[in-house]
């Protein structure tokens, strides 16, 4: 059975009441979906950011956080992603839930009212203890970087 962990969102008006709450689209969905807080249509034109408002904000308890991530359908089917994938929600943020869509398309992209843009996953977050050190161990990789092992 999956651990819940509670979550407190708030709506930030009353302009949206109407829109449902998200929620998880089955049982094992990973991601809650989260919609648009838009009064009307609004244009995510080829090749531009928009940040899109979902008038809700959200308490997270310590030691976790939010990970923004896009929708697989919005992606695959008109090139619609999350421009910082995946963004993070930090426990301590308050402020209303934005969502930073791109268009990577070739055509305009209509957001509508209530559509789900993108979805929340909560996440265990572990900070580091820091220790700055004159030397690191040796590893079989080393210093090898971007694309070193090739391609096949």
């Amino acid at each position: 059975m999956t651990e819940k962990i509670e979550l407190k969102f708030k709506r930030l008006s009353g302009d949206f009441e109407d829109l449902e709450l998200h929620g998880y689209a089955t049982a094992g969905s990973a991601g809650m979906d989260i919609r648009a807080a838009v009064k009307n249509d609004i244009i995510l034109e080829q090749g531009k950011v928009l940040l899109v408002p979902t008038d809700l904000s959200v308490e997270i308890p310590a030691g976790y956080e939010i990970q923004v991530r896009p929708r697989s359908g919005l992606a695959a089917k008109h090139s619609i992603g999350i421009l910082n994938s995946p963004g993070t929600i930090d426990s301590d943020y308050r402020g209303e839930i934005k969502i930073i869509l791109m268009n990577f398309g070739e055509q305009e992209f209509f957001i509508k009212r209530g559509e789900r843009i993108a979805q929340l996953v909560l996440s265990k977050v572990y900070q580091a203890q820091i220790e700055e050190v004159k030397e690191l161990k040796d590893s079989k990789r080393g210093s090898g970087g971007f694309g070193h092992t090739g391609r096949s």
